[in-house]
């Protein structure tokens, strides 16, 4: 990647963390955690990766991306907005009564939500579905899913991952954030799911990790390699920070669903900028 792209989308994933903070703050609810850590995840996917058209949201070839941890629709709708499927300037509505920015993104209202989530668990096997209908109908689009490592302990996901592998679906790649955090503390304490990669590759997947989710070169790499493979489909294990960019959220389970205050959000804001700004200087 060259250098001045490589540091466009570093600004892009500093803004979309802006954006997350934003909204959290004034709905005064939602979930910053998971879609902080998921910043450059949703930066790559909409900046780099997925063939889309903001003016034609519904284009049958375009490639598909299903929110599976659908609480992280802050980092999904800045993601969204940016790439210019609706204006920046609803975000702050998040949340709000009447507006389409709710908790969870909502397939028939909002532009580019290819499917309404929030269970978790379910979004996967939709994401099955629709790779499964490519196939059938001999389409060349492609089926991406993000969903949590805590959400890994739902049964679902592993019935869609059975079907996913015995369909050979090699147009579906799914990304876990692998932040190691959930609601109710760190998932190995909740239900350890390790060794998630022997599982992945037991139940047929082709798995890819990369040890910095957070790193867009990483991330480049990890998804060429997930276009390439043939014959089943590929999962990332992305090893992400709760609450990255902002100091008093990373690794902390607390800010899984938390707004920050007043001083908080000052406080983030502040870090954030700084963080831009180094970037515009050093790139």
């Amino acid at each position: 990647m060259e250098k001045q792209e490589l540091k466009r989308l570093k600004l892009a994933a500093c803004q979309l963390r802006m954006d997350v903070v934003t909204q959290v703050h004034a709905a005064h609810s939602g979930h910053p955690g998971g879609a902080l850590s998921s910043a450059e995840i949703f930066t790559w996917l909409y900046q780099k990766e997925l063939r889309v058209d903001p003016a034609q949201p519904k284009a049958p070839g375009r490639d598909r991306l299903v929110l599976s941890k659908g609480h992280s629709s802050p980092g999904y709708y800045s993601a969204l907005c940016r790439r210019g499927f609706f204006d920046p300037e609803l975000l702050p509505t998040f949340r709000a009564p009447g507006s389409i920015l709710q908790g969870h993104p909502d397939m028939k209202k909002i532009p580019g939500v290819d499917m309404t989530t929030g269970s978790l668990g379910q979004g996967v096997s939709a994401a099955c579905g629709m790779a499964l209908s490519a196939k059938l109908f001999g389409d060349d689009y492609r089926v991406y899913a993000l969903l949590g490592d805590g959400e890994v302990e739902e049964g679902q996901v592993w019935e869609a991952a059975m079907f996913a592998a015995h369909n050979k679906l090699d147009n579906l790649c799914w990304i876990v954030d692998c932040n190691g955090l959930q609601i109710d503390g760190r998932v190995e304490d909740v239900a350890g799911i390790e060794p998630l990669d022997k599982k992945f590759e037991g139940f047929g997947f082709e798995v890819i990790k990369v040890a910095d989710g957070n790193d867009l070169e990483q991330l480049e790499e990890a998804f060429n390699k997930a276009r390439a493979v043939t014959g089943k489909p590929a999962v990332l294990l992305a090893k992400t920070v709760k609450g990255k960019g902002v100091s008093y959220m990373e690794d902390q389970a607390g800010w899984h669903g938390a707004a920050p205050n007043d001083e908080q959000y000052e406080q983030a804001m502040s870090e954030l900028r700084a963080a831009m700004q180094e970037v515009e200087n050093n790139g």
